[in-house]
């Protein structure tokens, strides 16, 4: 017995415990291999392909700018035609009605008829304003950066509601929190 165990003593010992070579050999080789592979891919194909399709979204935006130009020979006169909803009284999301916000606003719209339109449908715009707003926590509200994000958030739902209108800014007169 004491032969077998000196005989795997022996083989143990024999065997070398380090760092394989054929992972060098092959491994890194295959490595760099793949790296290559994959910058050429990226290079070759999607890089071209997001190029090529940026190209076509600057091509889209001028055709509208230059179709806009068209459509309106005259420039955009900011102040001339504004709308005011005055004294909103909105309670902010997860408030409990404890805190309240107090808000004018003024639309600035592009013509005489924008103005008529949003006067017949003050219901609606009131509706838009208030659900939008009052979806807003108190420190977004609170926020003086959040307000362009408002403006736009309101824009865009007057646009889906009143698809015809065309406002060129939002004002502010009254904005106050308590």
């Amino acid at each position: 017995m004491a032969d077998e165990q000196e005989k795997q003593v022996e083989t143990t010992s024999g065997k070398k415990s380090g760092f394989n070579i054929k992972v060098l050999i092959i491994g890194i080789p295959l490595f760099i291999i793949q790296l290559v592979a994959v910058y050429f891919i990226t290079a070759n194909f999607l890089l071209s392909k997001m190029q090529s399709s940026s190209n076509q979204e600057k091509a889209k935006s001028e055709e509208v700018k230059s179709e806009n130009s068209e459509g309106e020979n005259k420039k955009v006169e900011f102040g001339k035609f504004i709308y005011v909803v005055d004294d909103l009284i909105i309670n902010p999301a997860n408030t409990d009605g404890k805190r309240l916000l107090l808000s004018s606003l003024g639309f600035d719209v592009a013509s005489k008829e924008n103005e008529e339109e949003l006067k017949a449908k003050d219901v609606l715009l009131k509706d838009a304003i208030i659900s939008v707003m009052s979806s807003k926590s108190l420190p977004q509200l609170a926020n003086m950066a959040y307000r362009d994000t408002l403006r736009m958030e309101i824009t865009g739902k007057i646009q889906q509601l009143m698809p015809k209108v065309k406002i060129n800014t939002i004002y502010f007169s009254k904005y106050i929190l308590q």
